[in-house]
């Protein structure tokens, strides 16, 4: 005998838009036009910090100096590297939750909780120093998130979320072992 399926699980949100005909039809993915809209301006504050702590390492890259100059140099690269590939994967996701990105400085001075890199680029450890407190920053940010987008069933933004979180608690932690004496 076989055996039914499972009847589809019906969404409890409602379409923001009835399709019409002309244009794009309303975006209808299970999540409110509220939640969407929150989690949206939250993950564009996780783009803002992440955009300004991509500055202020590869700024660092830059100036750094003294007896660490090679393994800092290398590392920064590493570093700035993953966090230029990080931005886009979150501006995509406020995209597909239907809001626009932010992308100026200007919104990203507004919008980040994290200081601009220092006019006068400081001493090697201070930067270290600097950039534990950025990823520190941008986890805190990150996990900020976690219960709107559990309660609105968020999945791929709670994946997105637990990747961003991986890599920051890590770095800060290698950076952190940096200052140990």
């Amino acid at each position: 005998m076989a055996k039914k399926s499972p009847s589809p699980v019906k969404s409890t949100a409602k379409p923001s838009v009835k399709p019409t005909g002309k244009g794009a039809p309303g975006i209808q993915i299970g999540i409110s036009d509220k939640d969407r809209a929150a989690i949206a301006q939250g993950l564009s504050k996780l783009l803002a910090d992440t955009y300004t702590l991509y500055l202020t390492t590869h700024n660092f890259h830059w100036n750094v100096t003294g007896p660490m100059f090679n393994s800092l140099h290398a590392m920064f690269m590493a570093q700035y590297t993953e966090l230029w590939n990080a931005v886009d994967p979150v501006a995509e996701r406020i995209r597909s939750l239907g809001h626009k990105a932010p992308g100026s400085y200007a919104q990203f001075a507004q919008l980040s909780s994290l200081p601009d890199a220092p006019a006068t680029p400081p001493k090697a450890l201070d930067m270290v120093r600097i950039l534990v407190d950025g990823h520190e920053g941008v986890a805190r940010t990150a996990r900020a998130l976690f219960d709107l987008v559990d309660q609105a069933s968020d999945e791929p933004t709670a994946d997105l979320l637990t990747q961003r979180l991986t890599v920051h608690e890590q770095t800060a932690w290698m950076l952190r072992s940096l200052l140990e004496e």
